[in-house]
């Protein structure tokens, strides 16, 4: 028998279950392109309800125990003494979550002698050491495109809050209890006839791209894979062959790249620099992407006109983090995948690969990131290895 370990983020302030606010949501079956939504042999939790916390488990607890394996679930994932270190030593199988990320470094996983399996609840398995976990003979995996979409409509939102300054003119009527349209509107554009591109075209780039064409602004994208022909064509795409092209013709730019060695620290003073001046920048992906304090400065120079990101590092961030006190920000802690319909995919994808690796069956390469002594399946796609 195996023991799982979850690390995920905390209960809600007011206790769990919280009030929900619907009684259903939508049923999705499938995605963009044909892929099938998650498929396990069957669910121990309603969608809709919130999983992604302590008590709500992922849903697993009566699968897990009722074939006989032990569940560990915690927030407590930081220092020497955390439950997560505690518990490590004989984890066969750690689950986290990108927005509550259980960082698997190498001292971690090489403190994990039985640690064969790590599972993302949600996309981007950044927060593993993957050269540690290919040394050490593990498969990582991740549900592929089950917060795709939810990310995808975060960025539209957060693009138009920005260039229409939503948030100050929100701060006039709620903090500061007045009605200064002048102020509201003094730096309030429309996005219609800008040039706005995405780096990083795929599920959630290429989403992100066909929410906005029809706000009739010229479409702009980079990525290591060119996306077809027709695809281009159908959305009047102009294609950038590499991040710095892309970020010195547009006025918004939306990343959705993975992190990895070539994207570690790209958004530096020299690219931010050389964007023009009052661009914008949408941040959904991973934090260290871009570098920090360099953001900080571009804000406080003009050269951005506003950041609004959904992603910090470290997760989360010190009270003191310099993006919580920025000017022209509108920053969320990391919640664009993790909305009530997302957590209703993601929890069933990750019962359906837990049944995979129990019964010895394959699991869906698009979940794989690695496998086999390498990247595989997704993971061969999206990310790169430094060696």
């Amino acid at each position: 028998m195996a023991k799982i370990l979850s690390v995920l983020y905390p209960d809600p302030v007011g206790g769990y279950p919280p009030p929900y606010a619907r009684d259903d949501i939508p049923t999705i079956t499938g995605y963009p392109g044909g892929q099938s939504a998650p498929t396990p042999e069957a669910i121990d939790f309603t969608p809709g309800q919130l999983l992604g916390c302590v008590s709500g488990e992922l849903g697993l607890r009566r699968f897990l125990e009722g074939a006989g394996h032990s569940y560990v679930v915690t927030s407590d994932k930081e220092g020497p003494d955390s439950v997560l270190d505690r518990e490590l030593s004989d984890t066969d199988v750690v689950i986290s979550q990108p927005f509550w990320p259980a960082y698997l470094t190498p001292e971690r996983i090489a403190a994990a002698p039985r640690l064969k399996l790590a599972i993302t609840a949600g996309i981007g398995s950044d927060h593993v050491d993957l050269p540690s976990a290919i040394s050490h003979g593990m498969t990582v995996a991740e549900v592929t495109f089950s917060n795709s979409i939810s990310v995808s409509e975060h960025a539209v939102m957060q693009i138009l809050t920005l260039v229409h300054s939503y948030m100050p003119a929100h701060e006039w009527v709620t903090t500061k209890k007045g009605w200064n349209i002048a102020d509201a509107v003094s730096r309030a554009y429309d996005i219609e006839g800008m040039d706005v591109g995405v780096l990083g075209s795929g599920r959630i780039g290429q989403a992100v791209l066909r929410r906005l064409k029809p706000f009739d602004v010229r479409l702009h994208y980079s990525d290591v894979h060119r996306l077809p022909k027709e695809v281009e064509e159908e959305l009047e795409l102009t294609y950038h062959p590499d991040a710095r092209s892309l970020a010195s013709s547009v006025d918004v730019l939306s990343i959705h790249t993975p992190l990895h060695p070539q994207t570690l620290d790209l958004f530096d003073d020299e690219l931010l620099g050389a964007m023009k001046r009052g661009a914008y920048i949408v941040n959904t992906a991973r934090a260290l992407i871009v570098n920090r304090d360099a953001v900080v400065r571009a804000l406080d120079s003009g050269r951005l006109a506003g950041y609004a990101g959904d992603v910090w590092y470290p997760q989360p961030p010190p009270p003191d983090h310099p993006w919580r006190t920025m000017p022209h920000e509108a920053m969320t802690p990391h919640v664009s995948g993790s909305t009530l319909s997302a957590q209703a995919r993601y929890a069933a994808g990750v019962r359906e690969i837990l049944e995979c690796w129990f019964a010895e069956r394959p699991i869906r390469p698009e979940y794989l990131i690695v496998d086999g002594g390498g990247l595989a399946g997704a993971g061969a796609h999206s990310y790169t290895v430094a060696g």
